[in-house]
Protein backbone atom coordinates (compact mmCIF):
# COMPACT_ATOMS: atom_id res chain seq x y z
CA UNK A 1 0.00 0.00 0.00
CA UNK A 2 1.29 3.46 -0.83
CA UNK A 3 1.03 5.80 1.73
CA UNK A 4 0.31 9.47 1.73
CA UNK A 5 -0.11 10.45 5.46
CA UNK A 6 1.48 9.52 8.39
CA UNK A 7 0.57 10.87 12.10
CA UNK A 8 2.52 9.70 14.99
CA UNK A 9 2.58 10.98 18.71
CA UNK A 10 5.25 12.75 19.84
CA UNK A 11 4.59 14.33 23.73
CA UNK A 12 7.12 17.24 23.85
CA UNK A 13 10.24 18.98 22.30
CA UNK A 14 12.98 16.75 23.77
CA UNK A 15 15.55 15.82 21.18
CA UNK A 16 14.62 12.43 21.66
CA UNK A 17 11.41 12.15 21.37
CA UNK A 18 11.05 15.02 18.34
CA UNK A 19 13.82 12.25 16.16
CA UNK A 20 12.08 9.48 17.65
CA UNK A 21 8.70 10.91 16.41
CA UNK A 22 9.84 12.09 12.73
CA UNK A 23 11.60 8.46 12.21
CA UNK A 24 8.59 6.91 12.95
CA UNK A 25 6.42 9.23 10.55
CA UNK A 26 8.62 9.08 7.56
CA UNK A 27 9.37 4.86 7.98
CA UNK A 28 5.77 3.90 6.40
CA UNK A 29 6.68 6.81 3.54
CA UNK A 30 9.48 4.85 3.06
CA UNK A 31 12.07 6.96 5.06
CA UNK A 32 14.95 9.20 4.17
CA UNK A 33 16.08 5.98 1.54
CA UNK A 34 15.68 8.41 -1.35
CA UNK A 35 18.82 10.81 0.13
CA UNK A 36 21.73 10.24 -1.48
CA UNK A 37 25.35 11.95 -0.10
CA UNK A 38 26.54 14.93 -1.22
CA UNK A 39 23.09 16.14 -1.96
CA UNK A 40 21.79 19.43 -0.61
CA UNK A 41 18.60 19.74 1.12
CA UNK A 42 16.84 22.40 1.89
CA UNK A 43 14.13 22.62 5.10
CA UNK A 44 11.88 24.96 4.27
CA UNK A 45 10.62 26.14 7.89
CA UNK A 46 7.81 28.60 9.13
CA UNK A 47 9.55 31.52 10.38
CA UNK A 48 7.25 33.85 10.53
CA UNK A 49 9.17 36.46 12.56
CA UNK A 50 11.41 36.77 15.42
CA UNK A 51 9.21 35.01 17.62
CA UNK A 52 10.07 32.47 20.37
CA UNK A 53 9.74 28.49 19.96
CA UNK A 54 7.23 28.68 22.78
CA UNK A 55 5.03 30.86 21.07
CA UNK A 56 4.04 28.33 18.39
CA UNK A 57 4.13 30.72 16.29
CA UNK A 58 7.50 29.28 14.25
CA UNK A 59 8.35 25.18 13.38
CA UNK A 60 9.79 24.37 16.44
CA UNK A 61 13.94 24.67 16.32
CA UNK A 62 14.16 20.87 17.60
CA UNK A 63 11.94 19.65 15.04
CA UNK A 64 14.65 20.91 12.42
CA UNK A 65 17.64 19.94 14.44
CA UNK A 66 16.40 16.52 14.35
CA UNK A 67 15.87 16.26 10.66
CA UNK A 68 19.13 17.61 10.36
CA UNK A 69 20.51 14.87 12.24
CA UNK A 70 18.39 12.15 10.16
CA UNK A 71 19.43 13.80 6.88
CA UNK A 72 23.61 14.20 7.69
CA UNK A 73 23.95 10.42 8.51
CA UNK A 74 22.56 10.00 5.15
CA UNK A 75 25.46 11.99 4.04
CA UNK A 76 23.69 15.37 3.20
CA UNK A 77 24.14 18.51 3.28
CA UNK A 78 21.69 20.50 5.19
CA UNK A 79 20.62 23.84 5.11
CA UNK A 80 17.51 25.53 6.36
CA UNK A 81 15.94 28.86 6.09
CA UNK A 82 12.60 30.98 5.06
CA UNK A 83 11.81 34.63 4.45
CA UNK A 84 9.57 35.98 6.70
CA UNK A 85 8.21 39.38 6.59
CA UNK A 86 10.26 42.37 6.67
CA UNK A 87 13.95 42.65 4.39
CA UNK A 88 15.54 39.33 2.74
CA UNK A 89 18.81 40.19 3.53
CA UNK A 90 21.49 39.28 6.47
CA UNK A 91 21.11 41.68 8.92
CA UNK A 92 16.74 40.88 9.32
CA UNK A 93 16.91 37.04 8.42
CA UNK A 94 19.77 36.10 10.92
CA UNK A 95 17.76 38.22 13.97
CA UNK A 96 15.07 35.99 12.65
CA UNK A 97 17.28 33.22 13.26
CA UNK A 98 18.45 33.80 16.87
CA UNK A 99 14.75 34.83 18.36
CA UNK A 100 13.20 32.06 16.78
CA UNK A 101 16.30 29.30 18.12
CA UNK A 102 17.68 28.53 14.86
CA UNK A 103 21.03 27.50 16.20
CA UNK A 104 19.54 24.21 17.03
CA UNK A 105 20.27 23.76 13.41
CA UNK A 106 23.88 24.56 13.42
CA UNK A 107 24.32 22.13 16.33
CA UNK A 108 22.88 19.55 14.58
CA UNK A 109 25.39 20.26 11.59
CA UNK A 110 23.33 21.74 9.69
CA UNK A 111 23.88 25.66 8.12
CA UNK A 112 21.13 28.31 7.95
CA UNK A 113 20.79 29.72 5.02
CA UNK A 114 22.79 32.80 4.34
CA UNK A 115 21.97 32.82 0.40
CA UNK A 116 19.46 35.84 -0.44
CA UNK A 117 20.43 35.91 -3.65
CA UNK A 118 16.29 36.19 -5.42
CA UNK A 119 15.30 35.01 -8.70
CA UNK A 120 12.34 35.45 -11.12
CA UNK A 121 10.56 31.64 -11.21
CA UNK A 122 9.03 31.20 -14.53
CA UNK A 123 5.78 28.64 -13.95
CA UNK A 124 4.04 27.89 -17.12
CA UNK A 125 1.72 25.25 -15.41
CA UNK A 126 0.36 28.13 -13.33
CA UNK A 127 -3.45 28.34 -12.88
CA UNK A 128 -2.78 31.99 -10.70
CA UNK A 129 0.83 32.66 -11.40
CA UNK A 130 3.15 31.94 -13.76
CA UNK A 131 5.73 34.22 -12.92
CA UNK A 132 6.46 35.78 -9.38
CA UNK A 133 9.91 36.51 -7.34
CA UNK A 134 11.33 33.50 -5.52
CA UNK A 135 14.32 33.21 -3.26
CA UNK A 136 17.14 31.70 -5.22
CA UNK A 137 18.33 29.29 -2.06
CA UNK A 138 15.31 26.82 -2.54
CA UNK A 139 16.00 26.99 -6.43
CA UNK A 140 19.43 25.54 -5.92
CA UNK A 141 19.21 22.87 -3.41
CA UNK A 142 18.53 19.34 -4.95
CA UNK A 143 15.69 18.82 -2.86
CA UNK A 144 13.16 20.70 -0.89
CA UNK A 145 11.40 19.29 2.23
CA UNK A 146 8.52 21.58 3.39
CA UNK A 147 8.32 21.36 7.59
CA UNK A 148 5.35 23.30 8.28
CA UNK A 149 3.52 24.64 11.44
CA UNK A 150 -0.30 23.99 12.20
CA UNK A 151 -1.66 27.51 13.05
CA UNK A 152 -4.61 29.55 12.42
CA UNK A 153 -4.88 31.89 10.17
CA UNK A 154 -6.96 35.48 9.78
CA UNK A 155 -7.03 35.18 5.78
CA UNK A 156 -6.89 31.80 4.85
CA UNK A 157 -8.49 30.10 8.34
CA UNK A 158 -5.96 27.89 8.51
CA UNK A 159 -1.95 27.99 7.48
CA UNK A 160 -0.36 24.94 7.26
CA UNK A 161 1.81 22.85 4.44
CA UNK A 162 0.49 24.85 1.60
CA UNK A 163 0.57 28.25 2.67
CA UNK A 164 4.57 27.56 4.24
CA UNK A 165 5.74 28.37 0.78
CA UNK A 166 4.02 32.42 0.74
CA UNK A 167 7.83 32.23 2.43
CA UNK A 168 9.42 31.47 -1.14
CA UNK A 169 8.50 34.64 -2.27
CA UNK A 170 11.22 37.35 -0.65
CA UNK A 171 9.64 39.18 2.44
CA UNK A 172 8.94 42.53 0.77
CA UNK A 173 7.73 41.32 -2.38
CA UNK A 174 4.71 39.93 -0.38
CA UNK A 175 2.47 42.64 -0.34
CA UNK A 176 2.64 42.96 -4.15
CA UNK A 177 1.77 39.33 -4.21
CA UNK A 178 -1.26 40.41 -1.65
CA UNK A 179 -2.17 43.49 -3.84
CA UNK A 180 -2.15 41.59 -7.15
CA UNK A 181 -4.64 38.29 -5.67
CA UNK A 182 -6.82 40.66 -3.71
CA UNK A 183 -9.76 37.75 -3.69
CA UNK A 184 -9.52 34.86 -1.15
CA UNK A 185 -9.94 32.57 -3.74
CA UNK A 186 -7.26 34.00 -5.67
CA UNK A 187 -4.78 34.35 -3.36
CA UNK A 188 -5.08 30.75 -2.64
CA UNK A 189 -5.23 29.54 -5.74
CA UNK A 190 -1.70 31.67 -6.19
CA UNK A 191 -0.42 29.46 -3.02
CA UNK A 192 -1.06 26.36 -4.36
CA UNK A 193 1.08 27.58 -7.82
CA UNK A 194 3.61 28.11 -5.40
CA UNK A 195 3.52 24.43 -3.68
CA UNK A 196 3.70 22.91 -6.91
CA UNK A 197 6.66 24.91 -8.10
CA UNK A 198 8.58 24.04 -5.30
CA UNK A 199 7.70 20.38 -5.62
CA UNK A 200 8.72 19.48 -2.10
CA UNK A 201 10.08 15.81 -1.97
CA UNK A 202 8.26 15.51 1.68
CA UNK A 203 5.91 17.46 3.55
CA UNK A 204 6.41 17.74 7.88
CA UNK A 205 4.57 19.58 10.17
CA UNK A 206 4.90 20.43 13.56
CA UNK A 207 1.77 19.69 15.05
CA UNK A 208 3.13 18.74 18.59
CA UNK A 209 2.25 22.58 19.76
CA UNK A 210 0.26 24.28 17.00
CA UNK A 211 -1.57 27.66 17.33
CA UNK A 212 -5.39 28.27 18.23
CA UNK A 213 -7.17 31.96 18.03
CA UNK A 214 -5.93 34.95 16.90
CA UNK A 215 -3.09 33.25 14.55
CA UNK A 216 -0.48 33.17 12.85
CA UNK A 217 1.28 34.81 14.91
CA UNK A 218 -0.49 36.33 18.29
CA UNK A 219 -2.81 33.02 18.79
CA UNK A 220 -2.55 30.60 21.56
CA UNK A 221 -0.42 27.73 22.02
CA UNK A 222 -3.18 24.31 21.81
CA UNK A 223 -1.15 20.93 22.32
CA UNK A 224 -2.02 18.28 19.71
CA UNK A 225 1.43 16.29 20.41
CA UNK A 226 1.84 14.89 16.69
CA UNK A 227 4.23 14.88 14.05
CA UNK A 228 2.95 14.75 10.51
CA UNK A 229 5.09 13.16 7.55
CA UNK A 230 2.86 13.21 4.07
CA UNK A 231 3.70 12.48 0.19
CA UNK A 232 2.55 16.51 -0.58
CA UNK A 233 1.66 19.25 1.08
CA UNK A 234 -1.85 18.86 -0.12
CA UNK A 235 -2.79 15.93 1.41
CA UNK A 236 -1.10 16.91 4.46
CA UNK A 237 -3.50 20.18 4.47
CA UNK A 238 -6.66 18.04 3.91
CA UNK A 239 -5.71 16.23 7.47
CA UNK A 240 -4.38 18.64 8.99
CA UNK A 241 -7.60 21.16 8.33
CA UNK A 242 -9.50 17.94 10.12
CA UNK A 243 -7.42 17.72 12.75
CA UNK A 244 -8.24 21.35 13.65
CA UNK A 245 -11.95 21.23 13.03
CA UNK A 246 -12.36 22.59 9.78
CA UNK A 247 -13.98 21.46 6.20
CA UNK A 248 -13.13 22.56 2.83
CA UNK A 249 -15.32 25.39 2.80
CA UNK A 250 -13.52 26.72 5.63
CA UNK A 251 -9.92 26.31 4.23
CA UNK A 252 -9.53 27.82 1.18
CA UNK A 253 -6.52 26.45 0.19
CA UNK A 254 -8.14 22.70 0.96
CA UNK A 255 -10.97 23.64 -1.46
CA UNK A 256 -8.73 25.01 -4.02
CA UNK A 257 -6.29 21.79 -4.12
CA UNK A 258 -9.25 19.52 -4.11
CA UNK A 259 -10.47 21.65 -7.22
CA UNK A 260 -7.43 20.90 -8.74
CA UNK A 261 -7.63 17.19 -8.31
CA UNK A 262 -4.60 17.75 -6.01
CA UNK A 263 -5.94 15.62 -3.27
CA UNK A 264 -8.92 13.80 -2.44
CA UNK A 265 -12.59 15.49 -1.47
CA UNK A 266 -12.18 13.93 1.65
CA UNK A 267 -8.93 12.67 4.30
CA UNK A 268 -10.54 9.34 4.30
CA UNK A 269 -9.76 9.20 0.67
CA UNK A 270 -6.32 9.46 1.93
CA UNK A 271 -4.05 5.96 2.60
CA UNK A 272 -3.17 6.88 5.93
CA UNK A 273 -0.45 5.31 8.40
CA UNK A 274 -1.95 6.24 11.97
CA UNK A 275 -5.27 7.13 13.94
CA UNK A 276 -5.77 10.51 13.43
CA UNK A 277 -8.87 10.78 15.58
CA UNK A 278 -6.57 10.27 18.02
CA UNK A 279 -5.25 13.89 17.38
CA UNK A 280 -7.95 15.62 16.49
CA UNK A 281 -9.56 18.74 18.47
CA UNK A 282 -13.21 19.63 17.40
CA UNK A 283 -13.14 22.48 19.77
CA UNK A 284 -9.70 24.10 18.03
CA UNK A 285 -10.49 27.73 18.47
CA UNK A 286 -10.36 29.25 14.96
CA UNK A 287 -10.60 32.98 14.11
CA UNK A 288 -14.24 34.22 12.38
CA UNK A 289 -14.97 32.83 9.64
CA UNK A 290 -13.74 34.35 6.39
CA UNK A 291 -16.48 33.90 3.75
CA UNK A 292 -14.53 37.17 1.28
CA UNK A 293 -18.10 38.73 -0.07
CA UNK A 294 -17.33 40.85 -2.56
CA UNK A 295 -20.59 42.36 -2.72
CA UNK A 296 -19.10 44.51 -6.42
CA UNK A 297 -22.39 43.54 -8.01
CA UNK A 298 -24.86 45.55 -5.53
CA UNK A 299 -25.77 48.74 -5.22
CA UNK A 300 -23.30 51.64 -3.63
CA UNK A 301 -25.76 51.57 -0.53
CA UNK A 302 -26.40 48.39 -0.60
CA UNK A 303 -22.85 47.37 -0.23
CA UNK A 304 -22.09 49.16 2.06
CA UNK A 305 -24.54 47.70 4.55
CA UNK A 306 -23.72 44.31 3.21
CA UNK A 307 -19.66 45.01 3.94
CA UNK A 308 -20.46 46.47 7.36
CA UNK A 309 -23.00 43.99 8.19
CA UNK A 310 -21.19 40.71 6.86
CA UNK A 311 -17.43 41.62 5.56
CA UNK A 312 -15.07 40.22 8.28
CA UNK A 313 -12.02 42.41 8.69
CA UNK A 314 -9.27 43.73 11.15
CA UNK A 315 -10.07 44.89 14.44
CA UNK A 316 -7.38 47.12 16.08
CA UNK A 317 -7.57 47.33 20.24
CA UNK A 318 -6.94 50.58 21.07
CA UNK A 319 -5.64 49.77 24.30
CA UNK A 320 -3.23 47.13 23.13
CA UNK A 321 -1.38 49.47 20.17
CA UNK A 322 1.72 50.90 20.63
CA UNK A 323 1.67 52.69 17.44
CA UNK A 324 4.92 51.43 15.97
CA UNK A 325 3.84 51.89 12.33
CA UNK A 326 3.99 47.99 11.40
CA UNK A 327 1.09 47.51 9.87
CA UNK A 328 1.02 50.81 8.00
CA UNK A 329 4.41 49.34 6.93
CA UNK A 330 3.11 46.11 5.38
CA UNK A 331 -0.36 47.15 3.93
CA UNK A 332 -0.29 45.96 0.61
CA UNK A 333 -3.48 48.89 0.01
CA UNK A 334 -1.90 51.81 1.49
CA UNK A 335 -5.32 51.19 4.32
CA UNK A 336 -3.36 51.31 7.65
CA UNK A 337 -1.96 54.57 9.00
CA UNK A 338 -0.92 55.75 11.85
CA UNK A 339 -2.63 58.63 13.30
CA UNK A 340 -2.22 60.65 17.32
CA UNK A 341 -0.27 57.49 18.24
CA UNK A 342 -2.69 54.51 17.07
CA UNK A 343 -3.35 52.65 14.52
CA UNK A 344 -6.11 53.48 11.57
CA UNK A 345 -7.48 51.21 9.11
CA UNK A 346 -9.19 53.07 6.37
CA UNK A 347 -12.30 50.24 5.55
CA UNK A 348 -12.71 51.19 2.14
CA UNK A 349 -9.47 51.10 1.15
CA UNK A 350 -9.01 47.23 3.51
CA UNK A 351 -8.55 44.48 1.23
CA UNK A 352 -8.80 41.88 4.10
CA UNK A 353 -5.48 40.33 3.44
CA UNK A 354 -4.65 40.56 7.16
CA UNK A 355 -1.08 40.94 6.61
CA UNK A 356 -1.54 43.69 9.78
CA UNK A 357 -3.02 41.64 11.91
CA UNK A 358 -0.28 38.76 11.10
CA UNK A 359 2.84 40.77 11.49
CA UNK A 360 1.52 42.94 14.58
CA UNK A 361 4.21 42.90 17.39
CA UNK A 362 1.63 43.54 20.15
CA UNK A 363 -0.94 41.25 18.93
CA UNK A 364 -3.28 44.29 19.10
CA UNK A 365 -5.37 43.63 15.63
CA UNK A 366 -8.03 40.72 15.48
CA UNK A 367 -9.84 39.35 13.11
CA UNK A 368 -13.72 41.31 13.48
CA UNK A 369 -16.61 39.62 12.42
CA UNK A 370 -19.64 42.23 12.61
CA UNK A 371 -22.41 41.37 15.37
CA UNK A 372 -25.37 41.05 12.33
CA UNK A 373 -23.25 38.12 11.15
CA UNK A 374 -22.99 36.66 14.08
CA UNK A 375 -25.92 37.09 14.89
CA UNK A 376 -27.95 35.50 11.22
CA UNK A 377 -25.17 32.38 11.66
CA UNK A 378 -27.01 31.60 15.13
Amino acid sequence: MSVNVSIRPCADYAPEHVEAAIAAALEPLGGLDWVKPGMTVAIKTNLISRMAPESAAVTHPECLAALTRLLIRRGARVVAGDSSGGPFNAAWIHAVYSGAGMSAVTKAGGELNNDFDTMEAVFPEGKTVKRFPYTAWLHRADAIIDFAKLKTHGMANMTCAVKNFFGSIPGTRKPEMHYMHQSLEEFCSMLCDLALYNAPRLTLVDAVDCMEGNGPSHGTPRHMGAIIAADTPFNADLVCAHLIGLDATDAPTVAESIARGLCPADWRGLDISGDVEAFAIPDFKKPPRNRNINFSSQSPWLRAFLRRGFGTGPKINRGMCVGCGKCAGVCPAGAARVLKGKARIDAKKCIRCFCCQEFCPKGAITVHRPLLARITAK
